[in-house]
């Protein structure tokens, strides 16, 4: 036997976390950052054709757009901002508590975050569900009550419902339903990362999961920030 060879058991603890293509944490590290870079430059082309679609639909039907934006309740759409930039606060505590070795702030940030995401979640639910019970739908099944009516301001209510309402709402649902799905996969990645957490898997040699996430967390927040005001401000 090679005396020179180290014994498995010498072996740092981190180490069962390397990937067999890498020979140190610091270049898996390196490479995962890359990798998680590259799919969010992904993800800001594939939000980015939504957003131009927006922006066509809208300087072409302004008036549209004004009077569909009083359908939504800018109450909602400021909470849930709230909701998730505190999410993102906590997702950037555990990456820190997670280079730091502190497992009991790792793990509580973790959960806060999903917390969080959830309590966003659930607002949504309730803002899509008072637009349907009241006939807002996508496309042709966008027709308001008498009683959502009755419930915009006075001089909202004096105009003539325009006859393409739906185009905003096909919209609306397209660009918040695609989000609230990368909101469910970020809960299902953050629930993940407690398992992890919990077995005292991440520390100061390797936290890249952690950050991976935070990272992907940070563009859902920010693709949010954008969708507030352009749907709920107008």
């Amino acid at each position: 036997m090679d005396a020179t060879a180290e014994p498995a058991a010498a072996r740092p603890e981190r180490d069962r976390f390397l990937a067999v293509q890498f020979e140190d944490m610091p270049a898996q590290l390196a490479t995962g950052k890359l990798g998680i870079w590259l799919f969010l430059a992904n993800e800001v082309l594939f939000f980015s054709a939504l957003f131009v679609s927006y922006g066509v639909y809208r300087s072409h039907h302004p008036e549209l757009f004004r009077y569909a934006s009083q359908f939504l309740d800018w109450r909602m759409g400021a909470t849930n901002t709230l909701v998730l930039i505190s999410s993102s606060l906590a997702a950037a505590w555990s990456v820190r508590a997670a280079q730091l070795g502190n497992q009991r702030t790792l793990i509580r940030s973790l959960v806060l975050t999903v917390v969080l995401a959830a309590t966003f979640m659930v607002v949504k639910y309730f803002e899509y569900s008072h637009k349907l019970h009241n006939g807002v739908g996508w496309g042709t099944a966008c027709n308001p009550s008498p009683e959502l009516l009755a419930s915009l301001p006075a001089a909202v209510r004096a105009l003539p419902v325009p006859e393409h309402l739906g185009t905003f709402f096909s919209l609306y649902y397209l660009m918040t339903g695609l989000h609230g799905i990368h909101v469910v996969i970020g809960i299902g990645l953050y629930v993940w990362l407690i398992v992890r957490a919990r077995r005292g898997h991440f520390g100061p040699g390797y936290y890249g999961p952690v950050d991976a996430v935070a990272l992907y967390w940070h563009l859902v927040d920010l693709v949010w920030i954008f969708l507030f005001p352009l749907l709920y401000l107008i």
